[in-house]
């Protein structure tokens, strides 16, 4: 049977305009649930449904086929199940999907896997996803009833302990799968239902603005980064022009060239060398001098028509696996760089070729904090990887 993944992204947004591509954690938020779909190795197609040429561009960007919803399904009013048996409607070779929600960036290739396998293998018709939850409820009463509340879930005379508690499942929204048949006859939960218990530390559902610092945080900690594991950075190669500085290049009268940067950078720069992680500078042009006067005590190479051959030399040298390797980069001659190392990363004004072969967009631009916004990010998947080392 056809299995498809299947991601709703709808332009319009009650709570947090484009919601979908915004970055969190410096990836667009469709990209996480999009990479943890393609790594799971499941599906036999996956599709974004979309009305958003913004949203299309992303999507194709992570891998995905686009579905061009219709205006019809488009609407604050429509469901999930009516974009889904449009979706269906348009892709007659489909025979069963799985609607992940885009907003659950905390989602694992591992869950994927085991979902399919219940519904492929085991013969459910639905499958769909919960978390479990240790939390009391009450009734309510409404403001001016005369009335008692009552416990729900509890007897308030003997309260259960925590760990005395199995707790209760919740749906968590972060997926649904549905054979054909069903979804046809209006349901995404019926037939032989199964669901899937989600871990709690992966169950993130961005639902309003004031969750997005909070998710951020989840995600570097619980969030999936690709099928190989992350490694400590011991290298971080950074393009000069666009990315140390803002990539404008002022001529004085007695033709002298002037460039700015951000002194926060600098300090991102030392903050990298006190964690031991060497900083090395690359750019297309001879700005020797400028570099002098900055004076940042970093290895540099100017006036390089070959970056990747740069960058390979360095991490041969250094006796370095490419995961130990970030590099931040803003242009076209950055891409194969940025592709090649293990952590990648553009400021906010790369150019669409760099940010689409970066892991991570900052959200500072070219010589305004980029460079420091980076460090910042190394150091937390630092963190995580130091966490998995300890697990």
């Amino acid at each position: 049977p056809h299995l498809a993944a299947l991601v709703l992204a709808r332009g319009g947004s009650k709570g947090i305009p484009l919601k979908n591509i915004k970055l969190l954690a410096g990836v667009p938020l469709i990209g996480w649930v999009l990479r943890a779909a393609i790594d799971a190795g499941v599906f036999h197609s996956i599709w974004v449904s979309t009305d958003h040429d913004e949203i299309e561009k992303v999507a194709k960007q992570f891998g995905a086929q686009v579905h061009r919803r219709s205006p019809e399904v488009s609407q604050d009013s429509s469901t999930s199940l009516e974009a889904i048996t449009e979706f269906l409607n348009h892709h007659r070779e489909v025979d069963i999907v799985g609607n992940i929600q885009a907003t659950s960036p905390c989602l694992h290739p591992s869950d994927l896997i085991k979902v399919a396998d219940l519904i492929q293998k085991e013969g459910f018709d639905s499958v769909f996803s919960v978390v479990r939850r240790h939390q009391f409820r009450w009734s309510e009463v409404k403001k001016g009833e005369n009335k008692m509340t009552e416990p729900q879930n509890l007897n308030p005379a003997k309260r259960y302990r925590r760990q005395d508690w199995p707790g209760e499942l919740y749906e968590n929204g972060s997926f649904y799968f549905a054979k054909r048949h069903l979804i046809e006859k209006g349901y995404l939960q019926g037939g032989k239902m199964a669901y899937y218990e989600m871990r709690a530390e992966h169950s993130v559902d961005i639902d309003i603005d004031i969750d997005w610092p909070i998710a951020e945080q989840r995600v570097l900690s619980f969030g999936y980064f690709g099928k190989e594991p992350l490694k400590e950075v011991k290298l971080l190669v950074c393009s000069i022009d666009g990315c140390l500085t803002n990539g404008r290049i002022y001529v004085t009268e007695d033709h002298k060239e002037m460039v700015s940067y951000d002194y926060r950078d600098i300090v991102g720069i030392d903050l990298l060398k006190k964690r031991g992680i060497q900083v090395r500078l690359i750019s297309d042009r001879d700005c020797s001098k400028t570099l002098s006067a900055m004076q940042l005590g970093c290895v540099a190479k100017v006036n390089v028509t070959n970056k990747l051959q740069v960058l390979k030399d360095w991490q041969e040298d250094m006796g370095l696996s490419w995961k130990e390797v970030a590099y931040l980069g803003n242009e076209e001659s950055d891409v194969e760089c940025l592709k090649q190392a293990g952590m990648s990363g553009v400021p906010a004004d790369g150019c669409a070729a760099a940010q689409k072969a970066a892991g991570y967009i900052c959200k500072s631009r070219g010589g305004c904090g980029a460079v420091r916004e980076f460090a910042e990010h190394i150091f937390l998947l630092l963190e995580k990887v130091n966490s998995a080392r300890k697990q």
